[in-house]
Order: C-alpha cells, then structure tokens, then sequence
C-alpha cells in the first residue's frame, strides 16, 4: 500500500532538485493540507500575499509567519513570530525569504515535525535541502505552490504547457481523467 507524502516513515529521501516529477509535486499538494509561509506579506503585491489568498480559496490553511507582523492578522489568519509558535500540526513549510536564512528555518520545520520543506521560486539551498532530507522531509526548491496548483489542476495548462504536447486529458491531480492519475 501507498502512503501519502504528509503521513510518510520519514526516511532519507533524495531526489533531483533540478527537475520535479509532477507525481512528487502533486502528491504534496494532494495529501498536504496546512501550510505555513515563512516571510509572509501583509503587503497585496508581493507574491506570499498572492499565494496565500490562492492556496486558502482552494481549501488550504495557510498560517502566517512574520516576527515583524506576529499578533497581527493576515488574511483573516494570525500572523505567528515563529514556527515554534504555531500551535496546530504544519505539513508544509514555504519560506518566502533569501537563501542565506533556509538552515533555520529547516530546523525549526524539523523541530516542528513538518514534513515538507518547500522553498519559493528564486528560492535554492542545497545544504539546507540535505539537512531536511537527512531529517526525512521532503523538499522543493525554486517553485511556487500557487503555479504548481494551477499548472497540475489544469487552471494553467493552456495550449499543452503541462506535458509539451496539446491534448484533451485533464491532468492528474484533481480531474478524474488524465493518463497519470494513477501516479499520485
């Protein structure tokens, strides 16, 4: 039997963070439900805003994280200090901030007990992703929950942009047809 990604045996897991497989994200997306955005923006354009709004319209709890902002709400949410802070169990952690400051925010998704660490477009830190993989985290880097959602749902997937090739399938990760459901 399958276990999903957000109740796994939190085994070393490495895989190619230079190209995801659409199994790999979609099944984080499918089985994770809480996310928490480290860095989150109470500012409407910068993309956490965007991103949170996006995930929480799709049935997703997206717990803010902003020492600059905790006690605050954002989106209706308390914005928290801290992950340490959060009170409720976190599958995802999304951090919206630079490389250099990956190695603590993994510890703290480690100590949290969450079980994906996921780094925003822009967003690489190889020692860090070890350090969450060593940990049995799952990891990804340099892409956006939001456009991930979007392109494997379909809502993006125009003129063939999911598989290189224009056809009429749903794709796997909400629809009931598609040729790769069976993956997730």
């Amino acid at each position: 039997h399958s276990s999903s990604v957000c109740e796994h045996d939190r085994s070393p897991a490495r895989v190619n963070h230079d190209s995801y497989s659409d199994a790999y994200i979609g099944g984080i997306l499918a089985s994770c439900r809480t996310f928490a955005f480290v860095g989150a923006s109470p500012t409407q354009s910068r993309p956490s805003y965007f991103a949170m709004k996006y995930l929480m319209a799709k049935g997703y709890r997206v717990i803010p994280v902003n020492p600059g902002h905790a006690g605050k709400e954002l989106l209706g949410q308390k914005i928290y200090a801290s992950l340490t802070d959060i009170e409720v169990p976190v599958d995802v952690v999304d951090m919206f901030r630079t490389p250099d400051a990956a190695p603590e925010i993994v510890r703290e998704a480690i100590a949290i007990g969450a079980k994906v660490m996921w780094m925003q477009l822009g967003i690489r830190n190889d020692e860090a992703a070890k350090m969450a993989e060593d940990a049995g985290l799952k990891v990804v880097m340099n892409r956006c929950p939001k456009i991930e959602y979007g392109r494997l749902s379909g809502e993006i997937g125009w003129v063939g942009v999911n598989r290189r090739v224009i056809d009429n399938r749903k794709p796997f990760l909400f629809g009931k047809g598609g040729t790769m459901k069976h993956r997730v």
